[in-house]
């Protein structure tokens, strides 16, 4: 698998992602939004926007590898947070720090951060949706 991140010329250079993305491979992956649910459906971090983003990230690593891929793969997150402002941002990068931590990675491609007046259910502050390129 391929993917070649790029931040080119003309555009900022952003350390939480990269702009762009190139990929080749054969099987385009689409995954439902992640939300911050263990294995059993149980919301982590009730009312903590790091520990529900940590949890968002670790559920995409699941999702991937269930797939056969990884971060490696992924070519563009988008990334969904209950009532948004900038100030949230250093809980966001906080909890993306931590899953990136355990997972081994660092999760950088081409990214979009909405602000969304809710989600499925009240507990849950930010959903993760991911897509990726296997070989």
């Amino acid at each position: 698998m391929a993917i070649t991140l790029v931040n080119p010329s003309g555009l900022p250079e952003v350390e939480a992602y990269r702009q762009v993305s190139i990929a080749t491979g054969s099987r385009l992956v689409h995954m439902a939004g992640q939300v911050a649910w263990d294995a059993e459906g149980v919301t982590v971090g009730e009312g903590d926007l790091a520990a529900q983003v940590e949890q968002c990230y670790l559920n995409v690593g699941t999702a991937l590898a269930g797939v056969g891929g990884s971060f490696d793969d992924v070519v563009k997150l988008t990334v969904y947070v209950v009532d948004w402002t900038p100030e949230k941002m250093p809980l966001f990068l906080e909890g993306a720090a931590r899953a990136a931590a355990k997972l081994g990675v660092t999760p950088v491609p081409p990214g979009t951060l909405l602000g969304v007046a809710a989600l499925d259910i009240p507990e849950h502050l930010v959903e993760i949706e991911a897509t990726a390129v296997l070989d």
